[in-house]
């Protein structure tokens, strides 16, 4: 069986898609909160696993000896730690066969990436199988509000020069999906990135391009820009994330093109201009 954790949420469903073209519904799994969320998913024969990742005891029974499981890293900073912790050791008691985790690029040392380093050595001393798919930048993290970028007139941020390997979730989902089912993979690391790193100012420019509206990158003072996302509605501890992960790209930490991503999904990556005019509907 195939285990997909996470599973209603944005990349946990496009895994669970490309799994569903590649398998069997009946050999899928979904680990999730809310067996509502996934009603959808039952429906097409997938097998639903409530579970809660602060209460270790829900996931006595969601992995089975043998099962091949991608554990996608949770969206609550700070409790990710314990939360991957109990993930871990439900599926070492269970014996599966393949414990995959998607994590962050080796070369980040910002601080949105200790959890992720504290997580891989919990996989790693678990003794099971493993992959670890250090996943890159999502080009979504600057597309997700492509309109309201276009319609602003700016991209704003922090990071200077500094450039970024990103591509679109579907890509690493390809990856995922292309670990789970494949052979061979175990006890590696990849490192997932585009095949092409870009700066934000290339990220206005592809943005005025698809749009036809002026478009433009203002680079601020890091405390310029943790009041400007403060400012803009984001909680003063996700702001200062946002700023510091700024400060990891001004350094390099998010622009490496190793190709991983491209071998293991068997394509190129899909590039910025093609993730910017479908942001925009164009």
């Amino acid at each position: 069986m195939y285990v997909v954790t996470g599973a209603t949420g944005q990349l946990g469903r496009l895994v669970v898609e490309g799994l569903l073209a590649t398998v069997p519904a009946s050999e899928v799994a979904v680990a999730v909160r809310s067996a509502e969320k996934a009603a959808d998913l039952a429906a097409r024969g997938v097998a639903v696993r409530v579970v809660d990742y602060d209460r270790p005891e829900s996931l006595a029974g969601a992995f089975a000896a043998g099962d091949r499981v991608l554990l996608i890293s949770g969206n609550e900073l700070g409790r990710r730690i314990p939360q991957h912790r109990a993930v871990v050791e439900a599926a070492a008691a269970a014996g599966v066969a393949l414990l995959a985790y998607t994590s962050i690029l080796g070369a980040a040392t910002f601080r949105l990436a200790d959890e992720h380093k504290a997580t891989e050595e919990l996989v790693r001393a678990s003794g099971l199988p493993y992959v670890l798919l250090r996943n890159g930048w999502y080009a979504e993290n600057y597309l997700d509000d492509a309109a309201g970028t276009v319609e602003r007139g700016v991209v704003l941020g922090s990071a200077g020069d500094g450039r970024v390997a990103g591509a679109p979730r579907r890509d690493y989902a390809a990856a995922a999906v292309a670990v789970l089912t494949g052979e061979g993979h175990e006890n590696t690391v990849y490192e997932l990135s585009g095949d092409t790193a870009w700066s934000l100012g290339e990220l206005a420019a592809e943005l005025a391009q698809a749009s036809g509206r002026r478009v433009e990158h203002r680079n601020v003072p890091a405390p310029d820009h943790l009041a400007a996302l403060v400012g803009a509605g984001l909680s003063e501890g996700f702001a200062e994330v946002l700023v510091d992960v700024d400060a990891g790209i001004a350094r390099g930490e998010l622009a490496g093109t190793p190709g991983d991503l491209a071998r293991l999904i068997g394509r190129p990556t899909v590039p910025l201009a093609v993730s910017v005019r479908a942001a925009l509907g164009a």
